[in-house]
């Protein structure tokens, strides 16, 4: 009998997702906000539900979309650039009760490189960088990452991918033809979607719950140099960046993750 996995959020990343795991023979559960994304989802062979996850309660048979299914990948954007003012937190507690009387062994869930600050000392975080409590204040991403490893009746892992590139979908796009851009000799994190899939495949296959990762490239070029390079792959106009300010930002390290799932990711983004 095949495993089955759930997975909570089946948009850019989700559906690709999905369908290499359903190539690996998994079944798959998948979920949408969407209700015409519904047959999106059912025509590539996921079992579809529509959830939604809202501040004290969960809109949706998250009980059926759980049951029967060994791994929840929780792969839900927060929003909260999108909306500020929205808590984050009491959107995740409804889930982790959901979670916590379901049957699951295992969930994964992914989060982003962003929760880290950037800094004029342009830091390297690793996998376990200990956050300061002004830090976890500061950033309800952070306590929602911690509220998932806290989990007493699943094994969780936590996945940080730098900033998502893949086919239609690159910083580029938006940045081309700008101008005052800030901290040019900052570091470049970014990963492609196909590498997010390879990490995440490689976290099941082999079995490694209990753990966090970072999910980054290595480029060796700056903001500006890297993005002015794209700008030409891209047959697009460059941008340009102001050199008056003093620079901030961060290295994102993924040695032990790595070292811990035995890979090295080809550089795409």
């Amino acid at each position: 009998m095949s495993t089955q996995i759930s997975i909570l959020g089946c948009g850019w990343l989700g559906i690709p997702l999905a369908k290499a795991l359903l190539q690996k023979g998994y079944k798959i559960k998948g979920s949408t906000t969407s209700s015409e994304k519904l047959e999106v989802l059912k025509s590539e062979g996921i079992q579809p539900f529509k959830i939604e996850l809202k501040e004290r309660k969960v809109i949706g048979d998250i009980a059926s979309f759980l049951e029967g299914s060994e791994i929840l990948i929780i792969d839900i954007p927060p929003g909260l650039r999108r909306n500020p003012t929205s808590d984050y937190i009491a959107k995740i507690k409804p889930l982790l009760q959901a979670i916590s009387v379901s049957s699951l062994s295992k969930v994964l869930y992914i989060s982003s490189t962003g929760i880290f600050e950037d800094h004029e000392s342009i830091p390297g975080y690793t996998e376990y960088y200990l956050f300061s409590t002004s830090e976890i204040k500061a950033n309800p991403l952070i306590e929602a990452e911690q509220l998932v490893l806290n989990l007493s009746m699943a094994k969780a892992s936590v996945l940080r991918f730098g900033g998502l590139v893949g086919e239609g979908r690159h910083p580029i796009q938006f940045l081309a033809g700008r101008k005052g851009l800030q901290n040019p000799e900052a570091p470049v994190n970014l990963i492609h979607l196909s590498n997010c899939i390879r990490l995440i495949l490689e976290v099941i296959n082999q079995d490694e719950f209990g753990h966090i990762y970072h999910g980054v490239e290595t480029i060796k070029l700056s903001k500006q140099a890297y993005y002015i390079k794209k700008a030409k792959d891209h047959d697009l106009v460059p941008p340009e960046f102001d050199h008056t300010q003093t620079n901030k930002g961060k290295t994102i390290r993924m040695d032990w993750t790595s070292k811990t799932l035995g890979i090295q990711l080809e550089n795409k983004a």
